[in-house]
């Protein structure tokens, strides 16, 4: 799709009723540029990872505290705001200032508008395609899962609309959350002769036998390019081990070794990982196994402007992460002369849905497998006034409107949620809908629960989330941010040692005790027998809790003291 043609849709789109506000008209004209981008080379590759389910627009604020500890200080994708922009010389005020970080965020919202929805997304890759004859689509992950339709149809709505969009080859995380027989279902019938799953690391838990392929092997325009798969290697402790409980996961960077060397002997001038390992361990992989030359990943969110590099013993990998929520595209143009990788070019662009036309077929599609439940979707629930958005290492507005609902609808002294990092933000002043609430909810295991906890296993269960956050070795840092805490104030030093990170934990101002026993609210159990507790899912308790206040406070997320991390360029509190 030509500029010519781009405009003409924009037009077209116009026509057909598009409303264009005088913000969008500007947007309009910036994304012109944005999306002008001109091919190279002679083989392409397009990624997307993490969309969680997000088939419409949405908006998603950035995170202003992402940690950087030990050798990851300062360094991508550990930069938020200011320090983000500078390392990656993107203008202030700009749309892409406002797509990467959360600078300005509610205002630059309003300005920009909402980012993402797989019609908007749809027209940049045809774009993209367009003008990069046999370009693949890769997408990494975290697909299925992350929205009431998704959770309501078992996945089917975001199988079919992968296959609509064009996808070429995924791997796995959140989607094994449906259970081995679902995945496998679609993998054998959805899928077949449609798209490839592949995961070299998913094995069975018996024998060792792959699950998946390790890989596949594409020719685009002449050149052949191997697609090596990661699923996320922590799966079975980050989710419900009963549900994969026939599958073995882990890093297997011995594996990967053997499976590059393979697909090169096989003739492979490039070697692209599609990995949902989270961008620490793939920098840190990139600088052990040899032979590869891109690492596509995802998992961890971040939205990383450029490629990185990363020098090991036979070479260089430039590693990307591309973001969250259908809010971005990595594109990348490689020349590949001479069975060689001679150069490349990769850019990561902001999917503005005022600057993109929806496609006509995907906007049709989307409309036709929402429809049954739009009702349901649309309910009113309660009014916002302030803004709402999770992300971030400790906690966000949506985190704590969730564990403030959890101690009051449960009679919870203190009440922990996970640190997920999907969900939809909200500005000040939108009605908060069923749609929004499941946006944060929408798991597979969904129960709340209501303990007795003494106040050093309390402390022990901060500890071992903390670790598992900020452990110097990223192949110890099995997924997710920091378990949100609600009633409960504590000290936190990131570059402790394990199990001294946590201190002066408070309740009510009064110190933990050790000995005494405190009642906790939580949800998302990982232990099988939790699914028959008899507790009502999260989305319930929330609902409640919001149908009861009818409208809600600001949330200032609580974030802990932090020791050591005043000159840290990861956080911006």
């Amino acid at each position: 799709m030509n500029r010519r043609e781009f405009m003409g849709m924009l037009a077209a789109a116009s026509a057909a009723g598009m409303a264009i506000s005088p913000p969008q008209v500007l947007a309009g004209g910036h994304g012109e540029k944005l999306y002008d981008l001109k091919p190279f080379g002679n083989a392409s590759v397009l990624h997307m990872t993490d969309c969680h389910a997000q088939l419409v627009p949405i908006y998603f604020r950035e995170p202003n505290v992402n940690l950087g500890i030990g050798d990851a200080f300062g360094k991508a994708p550990h930069l938020v705001g200011e320090s983000l922009l500078k390392a990656f010389n993107i203008k202030p005020g700009s749309a892409q200032a406002h797509a990467f970080t959360y600078l300005n965020f509610e205002e630059a919202a309003r300005h920009y508008g909402k980012v993402g929805g797989f019609a908007h997304l749809s027209t940049l890759v045809k774009m993209m395609k367009a003008s990069r004859p046999g370009a693949l689509l890769l997408d990494g992950g975290d697909t299925w899962q992350g929205s009431a339709t998704s959770l309501w149809t078992n996945a089917q709505d975001m199988v079919d609309a992968a296959k609509m969009l064009g996808v070429d080859v995924m791997t796995l995380h959140w989607e094994c959350t449906y259970g081995m027989d679902r995945v496998l279902e679609i993998a054998e019938n959805d899928f077949k002769g449609k798209i490839d799953i592949v995961a070299q690391n998913i094995k069975t838990a018996d024998f060792g036998d792959p699950v998946f392929p390790s890989h596949v092997m594409k020719t685009i325009n002449g050149a052949k390019v191997a697609i090596v798969g990661q699923a996320f290697p922590y799966t079975p402790i980050a989710n419900p081990r009963y549900q994969v409980a026939d599958w073995s996961f882990g890093i297997q960077e011995e594996s990967m070794q053997e499976v590059v060397d393979q697909v090169r002997a096989e003739g492979a001038q490039v070697v692209v990982l599609l990995s949902h390992n989270g961008m620490d361990v793939d920098l840190k992989l990139a600088s052990r196994v040899t032979g590869i030359d891109f690492i596509l990943g995802g998992h961890t969110h971040d939205g990383v402007p450029n490629a990185i590099p990363v020098k090991n013993s036979s070479g260089t990998t430039y590693v990307t992460n591309a973001g969250s929520n259908s809010k971005f595209l990595g594109v990348l143009d490689m020349d590949i002369q001479g069975g060689k990788l001679r150069d490349f070019k990769y850019r990561l662009l902001p999917v503005f849905s005022n600057m993109l036309p929806a496609d006509p077929d995907m906007q049709a599609f989307v409309n036709n497998v929402r429809k049954p439940y739009i009702e349901k979707l649309s309910e009113p629930l309660a009014l916002s006034e302030g803004l709402l958005y999770r992300r971030g290492n400790f906690n966000g507005s949506w985190d704590q409107l969730i564990v403030d609902a959890l101690m009051e609808v449960k009679g919870a002294e203190i009440a922990f949620s996970p640190g997920f990092r999907w969900g939809t933000s909200l500005l000040p002043g939108q009605t908060i809908t069923r749609e929004h609430l499941m946006d944060q909810t929408a798991i597979t295991y969904p129960n709340t629960t209501l303990s007795d906890m003494k106040g050093e296993f309390i402390k022990t269960v901060l500890e071992d989330v903390c670790d598992n956050l900020f452990n110097p070795d990223p192949y110890y840092q099995q997924g997710g941010d920091m378990v949100r805490v609600g009633g409960l104030t504590y000290t936190c030093n990131p570059n402790g040692e394990a199990g001294q990170r946590i201190s002066d934990m408070r309740l009510n101002g009064k110190p933990i005790e050790a000995s005494k026993t405190y009642k906790v609210a939580g949800w998302a159990p990982v232990a099988e027998e939790a699914r028959s507790n008899g507790e009502p899912p999260i989305w319930d308790v929330v609902e409640t809790y919001l149908k009861d206040k009818k409208t809600i406070a600001t949330k200032v997320p609580y974030t802990p003291k932090l020791i050591g991390m005043n000159d840290n360029p990861g956080v911006a509190v």
